[in-house]
């Protein structure tokens, strides 16, 4: 089975080859290390290849202080490229109205930071073949701006203008996600958008053989895959050595999130039907046979298909998986640098987490916080579609009064199992939000505490906890256990996940350890196992 690819939170893809491999950049928000590129050979099994920063702005809102969160916001729908033997990717800074360029020669690194005057929201670039750069972006009306030389920002007396509009009174959302590209001498657009008429995310193509227009196009696919009308759209394009086409979009998916979806595509030049006029909205022809160009028609007339042939550029490669158990008993060099399927909420604070001596993730509380969403130093990895589950032994000796350290689905609708300190005993708690805060814009405002809903006293304070996730066919469901004479049991009902723009998200595992009372306690989490 192809599709879905990554099985995990990958939103907004976009992808490149270089050679015999595939690149593949995502939205990563407010999850550092960020920036997160993916390498396969094959468009179906992937790798971490790169992470290209530490921090975009260091603002209050990245370091978790200051009360204020980047939770919705911070790096979206980056451009991946690469040009004379340079990697490129630009994206916005959702929060702070600013727009990143991170360039370099390996996709390893080092890569150098640039600021590009303007704010270009979901933008795509563009190096065209007389020496000219440019960037697509917007919604509801998609700009194309040229670029001075050295990507600072707009050249003066370049290109400024809007090439294709949306009309806002028959979509939900318009135009935006663009994807630009230059194809056999003409250009390409493609774009995402939610039409009344379908009711689904729907990914439409614009093309010109001038890079100004006029642009004429059509939805190209509006497939949901059989799945709760959650449609398949907003992604980048690639070509294969023998030709081959493919784009890979996301799917929504529940509280898992928005997972990529792999799509063959060829080009036609006798599908005339169906064409709009970029500008304007009205239909109009488009004389592929007369001009000498083709247009990309996706999947079965916009269909997915449930399976098709895809190259594999390096037969028996092997993997690096996306998901990972973790002893954290690292050794020499690497002793304080995390596996890389490891991110942290927000910037973490250095000086409060290490390895322990007789291994383990030992973090320290250096300030105290009302809620899990408030903690800093929570280590997450991305949930997995259908399921998952993790365990994690927790070693409380060293907590205070109050404090909470343990295992979570972390999302808006969090869910935790913890183990706290009270009256000098030790007990495991079910630590939840049992509903949404109110409202569905991006960004949280959460400062209510998490509700305890079960209780239970332990012997002592080190305790071996499981957390079950089950996103299959939209449950999105979080259970709860502790293990006792080696024996898990459950820990109060199940808990609901959901995916909502509070954190614009899908839900991760995290520990997490955060102080209600007093800071300064310590726990280390052990034999971190992932299934």
């Amino acid at each position: 089975m192809i599709n879905p690819i990554t099985r995990a939170d990958y939103p907004d893809p976009d992808i490149i080859r270089v050679g015999d491999t595939f690149y593949m950049i995502s939205t990563t928000m407010y999850f550092f290390p960020g920036g997160e590129i993916l390498r396969s050979y094959d468009l179906v099994h992937w790798e971490i290849a790169a992470r290209i920063f530490d921090a975009i702005d260091g603002t209050p809102a990245e370091h978790l202080t200051d009360g204020a969160n980047a939770y919705g916001k911070g790096m979206w729908a980056a451009s991946l490229r690469y040009h004379n033997g340079r990697f490129y990717v630009v994206f916005v800074s959702h929060g702070q109205e600013n727009t990143h360029l991170f360039t370099a020669e390996k996709v390893d690194g080092p890569w150098e930071h640039h600021v590009i005057r303007g704010y270009f929201h979901d933008c795509s670039l563009l190096f065209d073949d007389d020496g000219r750069i440019f960037l697509t972006s917007g919604n509801m009306q998609i700009h194309l701006t040229e670029l001075s030389e050295d990507l600072s920002g707009p050249k003066p007396g370049g290109i400024d203008t809007v090439i294709v509009k949306d009309n806002p009174e028959k979509v939900f959302l318009g135009y935006e996600g663009s994807h630009f590209y230059k194809i056999n001498g003409r250009y390409y657009l493609t774009l995402i958008h939610w039409p009344k008429s379908v009711s689904r995310r729907t990914e439409a193509v614009f093309t010109a053989d001038r890079v100004e227009g006029p642009y004429v196009g059509r939805d190209v696919c509006w497939d949901d895959m059989g799945y709760h009308g959650q449609g398949v759209a907003q992604g980048g394009i690639v070509d294969t050595p023998d030709g081959r086409w493919y784009s890979v979009m996301f799917r929504d998916s529940g509280a898992v999130g928005r997972i990529p979806v792999l799509v063959p595509f060829h080009f036609a030049a006798d599908c005339r039907d169906g064409f709009t006029d970029g500008l304007t909205g009205e239909p109009c022809v488009f004389e592929a046979a007369d001009a000498g160009a083709e247009f990309p028609v996706f999947g079965e007339d916009g269909r997915i298909p449930e399976s098709f042939d895809t190259p594999d550029l390096r037969p028996g490669y092997v993997y690096e998986p996306l998901f990972t158990s973790d002893d954290f008993a690292y050794a020499g060099e690497t002793r304080s640098k995390l596996k890389p399927q490891w991110q942290w909420n927000h910037i973490p604070v250095e000086s409060d987490w290490r390895i322990a001596r007789n291994d383990g993730l030992a973090v320290r509380t250096g300030r105290t916080d009302t809620n899990l969403v408030q903690a800093r130093n929570v280590l997450t990895q991305r949930m997995r579609y259908p399921k998952c589950a993790a365990e994690v032994t927790v070693d409380a000796t060293f907590i205070k009064e109050g404090d909470y350290a343990g295992l979570c689905a972390h999302q808006g609708c969090y869910g935790m199992i913890a183990v706290t300190k009270r009256d000098g005993g030790y007990e495991v708690v079910r630590l939840v939000r049992p509903h949404p805060v109110q409202g569905f814009g991006i960004g949280s405002n959460d400062n209510e505490p998490g509700v305890i809903t079960d209780r239970i006293a332990v012997d002592g304070p080190v305790v071996k906890l499981r957390l079950e996730a089950d996103f299959t066919d939209m449950a999105d469901t979080a259970k709860f256990f502790y293990e006792n004479d080696g024996a898990f049991i459950a820990l109060g009902a199940e808990h609901k996940l959901a995916f909502r723009l509070d954190h614009f998200t899908g839900a991760r595992f995290g520990l997490a350890y955060f102080a209600e009372k007093e800071a300064g306690g310590t726990v280390i989490f052990r034999k971190f196992r992932y299934e």
